[in-house]
């Protein structure tokens, strides 16, 4: 007998699911329309990658609505990404249900080691989600979700092949391929995604980049019940990292990473629930060089988890999903010394449709930390439609532990000089989170959103100037030297305004339009008297905007982010972070063969805009490039 309860469908009867509505796991942990979670769900197909202005998953994540990279370099050399105005450790990453927050530092969040083409979609959950994913879902989660896991049984057998390959301006050299087969009950996928460029002239160096991502997954359903999946991956990038992290004269710091990432999933789908097995297996080395004259400091991460879970459908609208989790964390370093971290909760998340309008989905989870002890996390989200409106709000508790750079920055060194220092002493950070907001659909072809925030946060974890007499730990550190020490700050409250705007049409086969934009604004305040490093810098208007424009052979795409923030400066390295900035990505792609072959000129930074999004690390001007890509 076939089973009742397929991976990717809905539990729930839904209205006719389109691209401005779809299916999302991310949002309660069972398939559900976004419009009946009570969130703020923004979902992007993987298709959309080749088409659009970016060179990798983090440029992506760039131009999406609500979504803040702070980008330190070009086509997946660092960026740090933000969500309603938190730091960059506040939001948590996905790949397939799996966790891919480094131990080590947020700073890595952004390294996302799959290849486009692997890509099925992206679901980005905007606001509180500790209660289902635990630390760090503070911000906001982003789930990235494969072709191979989204798979069904059920789904025609495909043989799908895409690749693009540029060439550009500053030695650069770009590859983007892969390919996606089913056939019968089994699976596989591969890509490759490769970035190079001698790069643009900075302070005395270049921002070179070399980065490269092979990733592999292959599943197979082993009868009506069961089904097996694993992918393996290999991420490489070595880069010009001036000022990535200091603005110090003396910086001209490089910075190379090397990483495996390796996870399984097993699931068994019977008639009134779904039961799921994950493990996943991070190890990341991180060789970063200040300067020539300097001893690199060499860090390797390791992160193993284990994820259970089981998707119970008790009645026809009633669904729980309960579940535990194991994690542990290590790091080896000669900056930051050898130390180990086990985590693990347990949680439940309840989705129950009254009548045909209405969707409560309360979440409760416990968390166990070997530092921070016990902690419980509840939220409850609601969604009421009306027509072609849908209402939604949620309230609910977050925390954040700190990482093992927050703890243990510059511990192991015989003598600092300056710089960032760790404090073991940390406490986890906790904030209550609550929103509102609502939807229009208009004709499956429009759809508006706008939502109201709020996050009042204890004990946040930042870094903050602190003179030398006043550092708890001062045996390795110089009385002249300049330091940021890492420390709880009492109170910080944010709120906030998102509008996202998201429209598709197709006329025929001639003209298809498609487009997503984003506008946030947000204001924190905090009681610390010196100002806070991270909470300093988040834009306090952000706005993003991605548009498409087909007509019959010919397509253009362009991506623009407008931000506005705090100024600041550093005049001993001549550096200036000016309060707002625009930047805009062109491409324009004709077909020259049965829409599968085709050419294509990309301009980044059309204007030419000079602009930092963190101060001393310069982003890239005027970059123009062209290439051509196939699909099939």
């Amino acid at each position: 007998m076939a089973s009742s309860l397929l991976p990717s469908q809905p539990l729930f009867a839904q209205d006719k699911n389109t691209d401005l509505d779809p299916v999302t796991i991310t949002a309660s942990l069972n398939p559900v329309q976004t419009s009946r979670t009570g969130r703020n769900v923004f979902v992007i197909k993987g298709d959309r990658f080749a088409q659009l202005p970016v060179h990798s998953v983090d440029e992506l994540l760039r131009y999406l609505p609500g979504v803040e990279m702070q980008m330190r370099g070009p086509a997946g050399s660092q960026g740090d990404i933000v969500m309603r105005g938190g730091t960059f450790q506040q939001v948590l990453v996905l790949l397939d249900g799996m966790r891919l927050n480094d131990p080590n530092t947020g700073h890595f969040s952004g390294y996302i080691p799959i290849a486009p083409a692997e890509i099925d979609r992206i679901e980005i959950l905007k606001g509180a989600s500790s209660a289902t994913y635990g630390s760090e879902a503070v911000g906001g989660v982003i789930h990235i979700i494969t072709r191979t896991y989204a798979a069904r049984k059920d789904s025609p057998e495909t043989l799908a092949v895409q690749a693009n390959g540029a060439l550009g301006a500053y030695g650069f050299a770009s590859l983007n391929a892969g390919t996606f087969l089913k056939k019968g009950n089994n699976i596989f996928s591969a890509g490759i995604l490769s970035n190079h460029s001698d790069g643009q002239l900075q302070r005395g160096t270049r921002g070179f980049f070399h980065n490269n991502t092979v990733s592999l997954s292959a599943s197979r359903f082993l009868s009506e019940k069961w089904k097996l999946s694993a992918r393996a991956a290999f991420d490489q990038r070595d880069f010009g990292a001036q000022n990535f992290y200091t603005s110090f004269v003396s910086d001209t710091a490089k910075e190379k990473l090397s990483g495996t990432w390796a996870q399984m999933q097993v699931q068994r789908t019977g008639r009134r629930d779904r039961l799921t097995v994950d493990l996943g297996y991070k190890n990341m080395l991180d060789r970063f060089t200040y300067n020539s004259g300097s001893i690199p400091n060499s860090s390797r991460s390791e992160l193993i988890q284990v994820l259970v879970r089981d998707e119970i459908r008790l009645r026809e609208h009633t669904a729980l999903t309960a579940g535990v989790q194991l994690i542990n964390k290590k790091i080896a370093s000669n900056d930051r010394g050898h130390h180990n971290l086990l985590q693990a909760g347990a949680f439940v998340v309840l989705n129950q449709q009254v009548g045909e309008k209405f969707s409560v989905n309360p979440a409760l989870r416990v968390e166990w930390n070997e530092s921070s002890k016990w902690e419980l996390i509840p939220q409850v989200n609601l969604s009421y439609r009306e027509g072609d409106f849908q209402f939604r709000a949620s309230a609910g508790r977050t925390i954040r532990d700190a990482d093992f750079t927050e703890r243990y920055n510059n511990y192991n060194k015989s003598l600092v000089t300056g710089g960032r220092i760790g404090n073991p002493a940390l406490n986890p950070e906790s904030s209550f989170s609550y929103e509102a907001g609502a939807d229009y659909f208009l004709n499956n072809h429009l759809k508006l959103s706008g939502t109201f925030f709020q996050r009042f946060h204890e004990q946040l974890i930042d870094w903050v100037n602190t003179p030398y007499a006043n550092m708890p730990r001062k045996e390795n550190l110089s009385p002249t030297g300049n330091y940021a020490l890492a420390k709880n700050i009492s109170k910080v409250n944010t709120r906030g305004v998102e509008g996202d705007i998201q429209f598709n049409q197709k006329t025929g086969d001639q003209q298809q339009i498609w487009a997503s934009a984003g506008f946030t604004w947000i204001e924190s305040a905090g009681t610390e008297a010196t100002p806070s490093l991270y909470i300093s810098s988040h834009a306090r208007i952000l706005t993003n905007l991605n548009l498409q424009y087909g007509y019959r052979n010919l397509t253009l795409s362009t991506a623009a982010i407008y931000k506005y923030r705090t100024a600041q400066e550093a005049k001993a390295i001549g550096a200036r972070m000016e309060p707002g900035y625009f930047v805009l990505n062109g491409k324009l792609q004709y077909a020259i063969w049965k829409q599968q072959l085709g050419i294509f000129v990309q301009v980044d930074n059309i204007f030419d805009q000079s602009y930092q999004d963190l101060l001393g690390s310069v982003m890239p001007g005027r970059w123009v490039m062209g290439g051509i890509s196939f699909r099939r």
